[in-house]
């Protein structure tokens, strides 16, 4: 499966009007004109990652007439964490998400998916820009996990995570710079796990945020485990408290 590709101004244009979710648009670096303007004009408040590239780029994803503008249909219809919380709630569930912050390796995006999916985790969150998103390979390596699990794509993540905290949602960080065990941390009721990249981790305006920190011990040599396996470790904890094992 890949993922669809749109070329040219005015294609893209009508994509955008018929309501196709545009995972990311590459436009070339001196794009100008009205019929760019106009494009521009079209994906307005739609929060449609643009990047900006060498027509090299363009000429190298193809040979067609692009007129510097490729855009890549995503695979599902992203969502919006405010249309699902009260959802959730009126329907007498206690949500619980995962919320990816600056990871940017798809496979283990789709491993975490996978993992997410199996275990009743209500929806994924990820940032709109430097983020994953769902492509053809996080689809695949899900397992088609992604074409049930929503993913929740936002602009502003501190925003995302005051508006959780409003709803009465638990945000809790996994990050090395916390002191307690990942196992000795209460992990029920409405909850948001937050994932950082494994170089950097979460970053620490959103940290702040958070209403815990927990860890997972690591006693070998390797500083810190893949973020896929990370994540199924808090996700399936959380679930062995949400169902009074702990």
């Amino acid at each position: 499966m890949e993922n669809e590709m749109i070329f040219g101004i005015r294609a893209v244009i009508e994509a955008v009007d018929a309501g196709k979710e545009i995972d990311r648009l590459l436009v070339k670096k001196d794009l100008q004109g009205e019929l760019s303007k106009e494009l521009f004009s079209a994906i307005r408040g739609y929060d449609i990652p643009v990047q900006r590239v060498p027509v090299e780029k363009l000429n190298r994803i193809t040979r067609k007439n692009h007129q510097g503008v490729i855009a890549f249909i995503a695979p599902v219809a992203y969502q919006h964490v405010e249309d699902l919380v009260p959802t959730l709630f009126e329907k007498g569930k206690e949500p619980f998400f995962v919320l990816l912050d600056g990871i940017t390796d798809v496979r283990n995006f789709g491993a975490i998916a996978r993992t997410a999916e199996c275990a009743g985790v209500n929806a994924i969150i990820i940032p709109s820009r430097n983020s994953v998103s769902v492509n053809a390979d996080a689809v695949k390596t899900s397992a088609g996990a992604l074409h049930v699990l929503p993913v929740c794509r936002e602009s502003q993540i501190a925003s995302t995570i005051k508006y959780l905290k409003n709803s009465g949602i638990r945000i809790v960080g996994a990050t090395e710079k916390a002191k307690l065990d990942y196992t000795r941390t209460p992990l029920k009721g409405p909850i948001c796990l937050i994932m950082g990249a494994e170089d950097k981790g979460i970053p620490q305006e959103h940290l702040a945020l958070c209403d815990e920190w927990v860890r997972i011990p690591v006693m070998g040599q390797i500083e810190s485990l893949n973020v896929s396996v990370a994540a199924g470790i808090l996700i399936y904890e959380t679930v062995k408290q949400r169902n009074n094992e702990y």
